[in-house]
């Protein structure tokens, strides 16, 4: 009975490991090749910057981190940077769409793969409820706040923990419009993305430059006097933000961290240049040079505008739902205030367009593996649309963006990016250290046989070799190129640090003063747990390497994505218990899909079932 149960479990295991052949396409079936390094850009920077830089960067430095919000947004975009070389990497192998679903498939299994995929649903449909909330609260704005004050008294809610205030309906009609736009057969195009784009930088630029002319480096200095003068003279005190400690950093380190772990929001679009190989001329080169420079615009963009708009106004002064146009009006430029409004008001659709095309790819490409309902693959027969993954995407969309608050929305993003860059770090790190994948079966197994008679003479000569003999072979591989018992001793080893990292992680958010105070207890725990990790990576570090040409690999390997995780990690315990439960409830979703139906439809699944039979008829 016991053997039969653990060989049960054995082919259960075996299910949630398949992984997903990365077969070639013909050429006739490969799109013309046609985006340049400039065109990825702007396709990058269009579905980067939007409602983050617009809504976001308010409400960090009202009652998060002050000014101090330009450090959250440099903490970002180093981290981004790491995530960004190992989706860099990812495209540089091999060009296809959905890469981080994809790679993940091929280098970690189904289950990781799901993960990955249900996670990047998660951050589009979000983000496009975010951006359609924003646009909503900015055309609110410029029209006097009338709309959110009608929906206030017809509709409103009632339930401020799990909901919004009111449910907000124009959010909901301009989903549900964009959706029916999509449905009826619309196109990307690159011409109108760049020009949304260009409007875009245009505003902000405007808006950093009114910054550094009108701005006061007294408000990077501010006190409690201040407070107490802005609350004699403000008729409306409710308006105010806590002032917290003031200067510049008036909420301490605490607040920058956390800043930093919701700025993941405002850096969401550019992991999608690495979906775009199979269109890029030379997509070993542009798609990695083209990640670099879309976080490095953004970031010099994010750091622009919250330096400006903190220097403009006081930080518990700044207007959360539309923090720009009503910096204008403090510093006496009426004028330019329905300037900005409109301007932002015309290039939020680029980055609302960028995410509402590509949730029907994600959701179509799952769906076509058999991971999700089979139905999500229907395709319009006029207009050639993925009709029902564009309907369910927008429908949720619409859902989410009328009943959940900004806040909400913004931290769900930023818990399911920072999942996915930790695993997307995590399979550069296997894939690295795994043989060639493009070795047929029987090159591998010949390979094996000859690897494991070379690895079996000098234990047969020294049968009693030991622990020191196993340690002698993991700093000195008996080969130079990847087996799979290198593999098996990276893919495990990996596994271990990242469960030292979550403990890690979890320690230096809860309780990061007793810590570096010396605590004797926690402080001698963090340092088992860095020896720990120093000596395992060490021991990955000395296995041999895919020697696969590549143009671009990502460097200090396995420094680098090990250190990528770490950050995810520790960002993702720096917010709230809310995100967490809302997230636990996604997840238990995508689980109850996966399990009840993805496992036993799975396209890798079927074709492991098949190859049998079909090897018998030869």
């Amino acid at each position: 009975m016991s053997g039969m149960l653990l060989q049960y479990v054995c082919q259960f295991g075996q299910k949630l490991m398949r992984r997903r052949p990365l077969e070639t396409r013909a050429e006739s079936e490969r799109p013309t090749a046609h985006l340049n390094t400039l065109d990825l850009v702007a396709l990058g920077v269009g579905d980067t910057l939007g409602a983050g830089v617009y809504i976001l960067t308010g409400e960090l430095a009202k009652v998060i981190a002050g000014p101090a919000t330009v450090i959250c947004y440099l903490v970002t975009a180093l981290s981004c940077v790491m995530s960004g070389l190992c989706f860099a990497e990812f495209g540089a192998r091999v060009p296809r769409p959905g890469s981080a679903y994809l790679y993940i498939y091929v280098t970690m299994g189904q289950l990781c793969a799901f993960i990955t995929g249900w996670n990047i649903i998660l951050t589009l449909v979000f983000a496009t409820a975010f951006i359609a909330r924003a646009w909503s609260y900015t055309f609110d704005s410029l029209i006097g706040n009338h709309i959110s004050r009608v929906l206030q008294g017809i509709v409103s809610l009632q339930i401020p923990y799990f909901l919004t205030t009111y449910a907000d309906f124009f959010a909901l009609a301009l989903v549900l419009l964009l959706t029916g736009v999509l449905a009826l057969g619309a196109r990307e195009s690159t011409l109108v993305n760049k020009v949304f784009t260009g409007i875009n930088l245009l505003v902000l630029s405007f808006f950093i430059l009114s910054g550094f002319i009108k701005g006061d480096l007294h408000n990077w200095k501010l006190t409690e006097q201040d407070y107490k003068l802005n609350i004699s003279g403000s008729g409306d005190i409710d308006s105010l933000g806590p002032l917290g400690s003031g200067g510049f950093v008036p909420f301490d380190f605490e607040g920058i961290l956390h800043g930093a772990s919701r700025c993941f929001y405002a850096y969401h679009g550019f992991d999608f240049i690495a979906t775009r190989g199979k269109e890029a001329l030379n997509p070993q080169r542009y798609i990695p040079v083209s990640i670099m420079i879309t976080i490095f615009i953004c970031f010099m963009l994010y750091f622009g505008v919250s330096a400006a708009l903190t220097l403009m106004v006081p930080y518990y002064l700044i207007h959360p739902a539309s923090p720009l146009p009503q910096a204008f009006l403090h510093i006496g430029w009426d004028p330019a205030r329905y300037v900005m409004a409109v301007g932002i008001l015309c290039a939020l659709p680029s980055s609302l367009l960028g995410t509402m095309f590509t949730t029907p790819r994600v959701i179509y490409e799952m769906a076509e593996d058999g991971l999700l309902f089979q139905g999500l693959t229907c395709i319009h027969t006029r207009s050639g649309t993925r009709i029902m993954a564009i309907m369910a995407s927008g429908s949720l969309t619409a859902v989410l963006a009328l009943l959940f608050e900004l806040g909400d929305l913004v931290d769900l993003v930023s818990i399911g990016i920072l999942l996915v860059f930790s695993l997307v770090a995590f399979s550069i790190l296997v894939l690295r250290y795994q043989s060639e994948e493009n070795l047929s079966k029987r090159e591998k197994t010949e390979n094996e046989i000859e690897i494991s008679e070379r690895e079996a003479s000098p234990l047969e000569s020294v049968p009693e070799a030991g622990i020191s003999n196993i340690l002698k072979s993991l700093w000195f591989p008996p080969s130079t190129i990847p087996t799979r018992k290198s593999s098996q001793i990276v893919y495990g080893r990996a596994s271990l640090l990242v469960l030292l990292l979550i403990i890690l992680s979890l320690i230096l958010a809860q309780w990061p003063s007793q810590v570096f105070s010396g605590d004797p207890g926690l402080t001698t725990v963090a340092v088992l747990l860095l020896l720990l990790i120093t000596g395992v990576t060490v021991i990955i570090w000395r296995q041999p390497q895919d020697p696969t040409h590549l143009m671009f690999r990502v460097p200090a390997l396995p420094v680098l994505p090990l250190v990528s995780i770490f950050v995810n990690v520790y960002f993702m315990m720096q917010l709230t218990s809310k995100t967490w439960a809302l997230f636990g409830i996604w997840m238990a979703i995508g689980f109850i899909i996966y399990f009840a139906y993805g496992i036993r439809h799975s396209l890798a699944g079927n074709n492991e079932q098949q190859s049998p039979t079909s090897t018998s008829q030869t």
